[in-house]
């Protein structure tokens, strides 16, 4: 059976974001393949939807690398997100549907009860699935897998001095209730406020290798084994 080069391409990215790969090294076909229990085919072209998005460079005599990116360019991904979050509420007003409010109620609920409680680790599992499904409730391909590419490289450079706790879950929910409203000024308005203050809280990471610092270093995928998780 030929594993999908998405699951693949999922299952890298996510151990570059973890810091398993880490930045800089060398992303041999045929050590992933083995990695990941997948011919070298869906690797290859893992690693070029890879280096679209913007975690993978090629490397003259070297090959597919993790890129290095520059204290500038983190930078310019939380400025692209302030821009874009607050777009992608608006357009959600616009455009979700009703079992995009479903997502969203039932998350705003399960997070406000987690803060109340302190499970940070909860907090930060519920508020990636909320902001990706508001992303998702904009009704634009291309900005949903924008704002989605942005938090995952977000993700991979900078560390989150807190989740989000009672404060930004309150926000949450007034966003969603201006959703379901259909009311795209407020819940722009009211997501720029919440972007700019989850920003805030964002520390650069320190440099190659702090990845294994900051976070639990994930077991080895294996992408075509049954209850994978891909």
């Amino acid at each position: 059976m030929r594993i999908p080069a998405h699951s693949v391409c999922t299952a890298i990215r996510d151990d570059i974001v973890a810091g398993v790969h880490e930045r800089g090294s060398r992303l041999t076909e045929e050590l992933l393949a083995r990695r990941y229990g997948v011919s070298r085919v869906p690797v290859r072209e893992a690693l070029r939807t890879l280096e679209a998005e913007g975690f993978v460079v090629t490397r003259r005599h070297a090959g597919a690398c993790v890129a290095e990116p520059t204290e500038q360019e983190a930078s310019d991904l939380l400025e692209m997100r302030l821009l874009l979050e607050p777009l992608g509420a608006s357009r959600a007003a616009q455009r979700r549907t009703e079992a995009h409010l479903k997502v969203l109620r039932g998350l705003v609920r399960l997070g406000q009860e987690r803060a109340r409680r302190g499970h940070s680790d909860d907090l930060r599992s519920l508020d990636g699935w909320f902001h990706e499904t508001l992303a998702q409730a904009c009704g634009s391909p291309a900005l949903t897998s924008t704002l989605t590419r942005l938090r995952h490289m977000i993700a991979w450079m900078y560390v989150v001095e807190a989740p989000a706790g009672v404060e930004s879950w309150a926000e949450h929910g007034a966003i969603v209730d201006a959703v379901a409203r259909g009311d795209s000024e407020r819940a722009r308005a009211i997501t720029a406020v919440h972007t700019e203050r989850a920003t805030a809280a964002h520390r650069l990471r320190s440099g190659p290798g702090a990845e294994r610092a900051e976070r639990v270093r994930k077991p080895q995928h294996a992408v075509n084994t049954p209850g994978s998780r891909l």
